[in-house]
């Protein structure tokens, strides 16, 4: 196998800790949560080095004694980042999280791991973290794209369609939940819906992400999404946030979900929140990939099939996915620029002349704001 490309290492270097030094204090940590006499050791810690860029991911395996027997597990534990490291988003409610995981374990047949335990004291690791044990499959990469040859892309296309249908049926599960039942998930920001709130969220999080740059392109979308605002935004749900996927680990040698990863991004919302967001991430792969002369893939997670899937499983119009398609590229825009701001904290990049040239989809947002983006 080659050595990566220095722009893979830049994208996948996610931490300065070091992984020895937290490999003991997470053995100690879980010798104080299990019974007295259990002994336990981890193996070195690994992250995934295919997707991820925003809570650390420790992966480990254990073994303990536990009344008299040996005892063993596969886990993860997701790690708050350290602020040193410029993380991607300005805050990190673990406890959120963990809470959230329990909620849809129960509530729902969407599968996310089973959580463990949760620490909130910093003494433990440096910060906060929970547990949940490891679920083993295939995840489509980031890095290198899943568009530019992987398992997922050199599927027959009867294969490829039924990851599809199968992680939009994930989505109408989860948004099948009573969003009631995640009230803690709630921003308290001003606005007078769910939808309205969560702009303000990430207007402010477009503050603290540009720090003192000018970012023209994303502002003019921030303008372009309030002069075309849904007259209707339909009902609330838990919205994932996330919703793509590469934050899917599917069967080892099928196309079906076994986990649903990566919440930081959880919030009540409309449940095109998580369509637009599921249809513009592959478009942003299926972009990049093109742009590099190779086919690609653009019959995969086209917004008119995805609607219509969900319609027939859940029964809800889908309304307004242009709108929420330009609102994803925005929000992935602002998510870009903190990558590369990691980037530059690691070395591997400086900041250009024109700030809005770090955001690589930065063609596929001026045509959706002048029109012609749906027309190609």
């Amino acid at each position: 196998m080659s050595e990566p490309q220095p722009e893979a290492q830049a994208l996948t270097q996610r931490s300065s800790r070091d992984p020895e030094a937290l490999r003991a204090r997470l053995e100690a940590w879980l010798a104080s949560q299990l019974p007295a006499g259990a002994a336990p050791g981890i193996s070195a810690l690994s992250s995934p080095s295919a997707s991820g860029m925003s809570s650390e991911t420790l992966l480990f395996d254990a073994r303990w004694r536990e009344s008299g027997a040996e005892r063993s597990g596969r886990f993860v534990a997701r790690l708050a980042p350290d602020p040193a490291d410029e993380p991607i988003f300005p805050r990190y409610d673990l406890a959120q999280q963990f809470e959230l995981l329990r909620l849809i374990r129960a509530k729902s047949r969407v599968p996310v791991p089973a959580v463990r335990w949760l620490e909130l004291d910093r003494r433990a690791l440096g910060a906060p973290f929970f547990v949940m044990e490891r679920v083993l499959g295939r995840v489509p990469p980031d890095v290198m794209p899943y568009t530019m040859g992987s398992w997922l892309s050199q599927a027959k296309p009867a294969e490829q369609r039924r990851l599809q249908d199968a992680t939009v049926g994930v989505l109408a599960a989860l948004h099948a939940i009573d969003a009631r039942e995640a009230g803690f998930l709630e921003f308290e920001l001003p606005g007078a819906t769910p939808l309205r709130r969560h702009f303000e969220n990430q207007r402010r999080y477009f503050a603290w992400a540009r720090a003192d740059r000018r970012h023209a392109l994303l502002e003019r979308s921030f303008d372009w999404l309030l002069s075309h605002w849904p007259e209707d935004e339909g009902p609330t749900a838990i919205s994932w946030g996330d919703s793509r996927i590469g934050n899917v680990i599917y069967e080892p040698e099928g196309f079906e979900p076994v986990a649903v990863l990566d919440w930081e991004m959880a919030a009540p919302g409309p449940r095109e929140l998580d369509l637009g967001w599921l249809c513009f991430m592959h478009v942003f792969f299926d972009e990049l990939t093109r742009r590099a002369g190779l086919p690609g893939m653009p019959e995969f997670l086209r917004a008119p099939d995805v609607a219509a899937h969900y319609e027939g499983l859940s029964g809800h119009r889908v309304r307004r996915l242009d709108w929420y398609e330009v609102y994803a590229a925005l929000r992935h825009g602002i998510v870009m620029t903190r990558v590369f701001t990691r980037q530059v904290r690691f070395g591997h990049g400086s900041w250009p002349a024109d700030p809005d040239d770090v955001i690589p989809h930065r063609d596929s947002l001026e045509r959706m704001l002048e029109g012609s983006y749906w027309s190609r």
